[in-house]
């Protein structure tokens, strides 16, 4: 049986999410049907959505369903240039290829913000660029990055923002049911989050809007979400989503403590390699979350080796192509490419037992006297 330490790509499936899901499944109504059935599915939607504003921070209206992270991006670029008529978006340098990717084929200035080595956005980099902006802007950030799992401090560069006259985008897909998140006490203009982050299923997820900002649809069609979003809502999903967000927001204390696994098992891989780094190591981050490399040891032999073993891990350097290439995060952090192909992510879950870290380490230690006995040869 594998051991899953690939959570931020996405986690198991809850019991309490799939139940909730079948019981949706049972029912049959269309939502936006004004017959019972589709009353009872409406009521079923906006219990849901109920559920998750109070999870985030924010009111039921401001909450648009979504297919998950990556349209939720997507909507967020594109609505600032439509609703709020931004000439200019920055990015950081560390970001999601779902921000990154709309925002440079988004056909205004797409302006990228550099990290400091920490993984922190640089603050007076930022203060700079947005000096140099005529009008309204967009400023896109992660709260928390997939890779390194270093979490940025929303408020003070909320502030900056705002009081330029710009918009805050804030992706907080990893970020949601893993650490505490307030839409309201962020300062963001909208925030991306999904399901199957948190044991919810997959192809979920909601952009949540300030109140008060417009919303220009990119999907068109039905009036649902308020004329925000076309397309049938997808009840059970949603449904899922909600039980899933209920018992990870609840269980957040219980989360904060895979910190202490996470430092042990990166203590236990030193013991095997010395030269270990730990990637956003000095900056807060999430508490699952670890992003590393040994020198001269290859993350694609990592993820093959460690997947025969029985573990399931990630690189940060592999593109879709199949190719491998440096990971564009580490890169924006200053790691050379060399270190940077050796770079893995292994993001526990709420169900990850000390023996799993253990026979992990045990494991990967093996792996890499292996490879390290094969260069030597």
């Amino acid at each position: 049986m594998t051991v899953y330490f690939d959570n931020n790509a996405t986690a198991p499936l809850r019991d309490k999410a799939k139940a909730a899901m079948l019981l949706a499944f049972d029912a049959v109504g269309n939502p936006s049907s004004v017959h019972a059935a589709g009353r009872a599915a409406k009521s079923a939607m906006e219990t849901a959505r109920g559920q998750l504003a109070k999870h985030l921070g924010c009111l039921t209206n401001e909450i648009i369903f979504t297919s998950g992270g990556t349209e939720s991006n997507n909507l967020a670029i594109t609505n600032a240039m439509n609703s709020q008529n931004c000439a200019s978006i920055l990015v950081g340098a560390s970001e999601h290829p779902s921000i990154l990717l709309p925002a440079q084929q988004s056909g205004i200035a797409a302006l990228f913000v550099p990290v400091l080595p920490d993984g922190l956005l640089d603050i007076p980099a930022l203060r700079e660029i947005i000096s140099q902006q005529d009008g309204p802007f967009l400023l896109a950030i992660m709260q928390a990055n997939n890779e390194t799992g270093v979490v940025q401090d929303l408020a003070p560069i909320a502030e900056l923002v705002h009081a330029a006259g710009g918009f805050l985008h804030v992706d907080a897909a990893q970020a949601f049911g893993k650490i505490p998140v307030d839409f309201a006490k962020s300062g963001a203009d909208s925030m991306t989050v999904v399901a199957h982050k948190i044991g919810g299923p997959g192809g979920i997820g909601a952009l949540v809007v300030r109140s008060g900002l417009a919303v220009s649809a990119q999907m068109l069609g039905g009036g649902q979400e308020n004329n925000r979003r076309a397309g049938t809502s997808n009840v059970p999903a949603i449904c899922g989503f909600s039980a899933a967000a209920d018992e990870a927001c609840a269980d957040l204390e219980i989360f904060a403590k895979l910190a202490v696994k996470r430092d042990r098992l990166a203590d236990l891989l030193r013991q095997n390699a010395p030269q270990l780094q730990v990637f956003g190591q000095s900056s807060h981050r999430l508490p699952n979350t670890l992003c590393c490399a040994a020198p001269g040891f290859a993350a694609e032999t990592q993820v093959m080796a460690l997947d025969l073993a029985g573990f399931a891990i990630s690189s940060g350097s592999a593109c879709g192509s199949g190719k491998v290439k440096p990971s564009h995060v580490l890169t924006a952090m200053g790691i050379g490419d060399e270190l940077s192909r050796c770079a893995i992510r292994i993001s526990l879950g709420w169900l990850t037992t000390d023996d799993e870290i253990e026979q992990f380490a045990d494991a990967w230690g093996e792996a890499y006297r292996r490879a390290v006995s094969r260069e030597v040869a």
